[in-house]
């Protein structure tokens, strides 16, 4: 998998008709194959899109050509791109005579895996690049390009740096034990420690919104029957997706629609309505709703604001007591009943408050903090390996405390090192880049 010395080809526009399609060449012989599937014999100009026919297979098309000579591309190899008319049938006859020419079909994020390998990415901005691809809302988008712009790589180089200051001066203090020298004093060396975890701590209290960010949220809307769960979902959703009657128990099972609210790609559950019931279905439905609350990131419970609170109102609203949510006082638009309790007031009906409800579920599933800002960390495999490296460090700075041999908590920062050298990938192991990389699209 990990062999950069053949050539590489793929489709690399998404499967579809189109109004044009582009197949990627890359590696040693990407000029001279791309040579062979046109009627040009000029060699191409690295950087100059090129107006030629295809005429290797049929069907023939008019296509526009494009060269980047390495270390100028992507990959860091020379580069052709060929742009045709987004015919699949045109776009497979490219990629077959390609392939034919002596080009081998490339495997998922091979382009992408070629690149870090060439120095081009280091591994941050490697798997923001499959981010930025899968993003759904502009706050993913956000976050994905800022890692692949380098903001993650450079905080990450910041902490290394005073890392190895403190390592080599920890190094040299053993390389000569005889005479006695000692390059770092604790005092000075728990300082270094004390602001790198500092540092680290900053980047981890980003974590959990920024995984909410780039792998979204479950949000169930719950409530008795007939409090306006549906409408809504709904309201929302910006469209009449779920039925809404008057009739009690409408909602029978769970409904699940993914939106873009507040910057995050919600999965948004309309459930059935909360109450006891003898009707085996609603029952299910009920069942399914309380499943429903133990599984979401935050819970949306909802009273109609227009009549007393029921004993299922109450409740409801004990039971969510202790999980994140926000509480709906729906119906505002009728004559107010309910005073006993605060909530955000909306009708789903008019859509009054809808933008209120819209800010207080971005500031609960911010932990108070409106997500706006795009974090640096979003990924579990940094955030696990920042969290193994402030263990490391932490218990070097104990181990200074108890003025025990410089060896230990010189082994505890060696340890630290690995961990964020594994963050941008200057330490990895195959598997690991084979479990990052398969999960790309071919072709990118």
């Amino acid at each position: 998998m990990f062999s950069i010395s053949d050539t590489i080809v793929a489709i690399a526009t998404p499967p579809g008709r189109g109004g044009i399609g582009v197949v990627r060449i890359s590696g040693p012989d990407a000029a001279a194959i791309a040579a062979t599937l046109t009627d040009r014999h000029e060699p191409l100009v690295p950087r100059l899109a090129t107006v030629a026919t295809f005429r290797s297979a049929a069907p023939h098309d008019h296509v526009v050509v494009t060269s980047f000579a390495r270390p100028a591309s992507y990959t860091g190899e020379d580069v052709v791109e060929i742009s045709a008319h987004g015919s699949p049938v045109i776009l497979n006859g490219i990629l077959s005579a390609a392939m034919a020419a002596g080009a081998r079909l490339a495997e998922p994020g091979e382009f992408t895996l070629r690149a870090f390998l060439n120095g081009k990415l280091d591994l941050i901005q490697a798997e923001a690049v499959a981010d930025l691809i899968a993003a759904v809302t502009p706050l993913q988008a956000r976050a994905a390009f800022d890692q692949l712009e380098g903001t993650l790589t450079a905080q990450i180089a910041a902490i290394e740096q005073q890392l190895f200051e403190i390592v080599a001066k920890l190094e040299a203090s053993l390389d000569f034990p005889e005479e006695g020298y000692h390059f770092v004093e604790p005092a000075e060396a728990r300082n270094t420690i004390g602001s790198v975890i500092a540092l680290v701590d900053a980047l981890l209290s980003q974590a959990a919104r920024g995984r909410l960010i780039r792998e979204g949220v479950q949000v169930a809307i719950v409530g008795a029957p007939n409090v306006g769960k549906s409408s809504l979902f709904n309201a929302l959703l910006n469209t009449n997706r779920a039925i809404v009657t008057a009739i009690p128990g409408t909602t029978r099972d769970l409904l699940t629609e993914r939106a873009d609210i507040a910057g995050l790609s919600l999965s948004l559950i309309d459930t059935a309505g909360m109450r006891d019931t003898v009707d085996v279905v609603e029952r299910e439905g009920v069942r399914r709703a309380r499943q429903a609350i133990g599984v979401a990131d935050l819970t949306i419970v909802m009273v109609d604001a227009s009549r007393p609170l029921s004993a299922d109102d109450r409740e409801l609203l004990h039971s969510t007591s202790v999980k994140p949510r926000v509480v709906v006082l729906n119906k505002i638009d009728l004559p107010k009943v309910v005073d006993e309790i605060e909530g955000i007031e909306i009708s789903a009906k008019t859509g009054a408050g809808i933008a209120d409800l819209i800010e207080a579920i971005s500031q609960a599933l911010g932990g108070g903090e409106t997500l706006r800002d795009q974090p640096s960390v979003t990924n579990m495999r940094h955030i696990a390996l920042l969290e193994r490296a402030k263990a490391s460090l932490t218990r070097a700075a104990v181990a200074f405390e108890s003025a025990v041999s410089e060896e230990f908590p010189l082994l505890d920062l060696q340890e630290a090192r690995a961990a964020l050298e594994e963050i941008t990938g200057k330490k990895t192991s195959d598997d690991l880049l084979r479990h990052i990389f398969e999960r790309f699209c071919i072709g990118k």
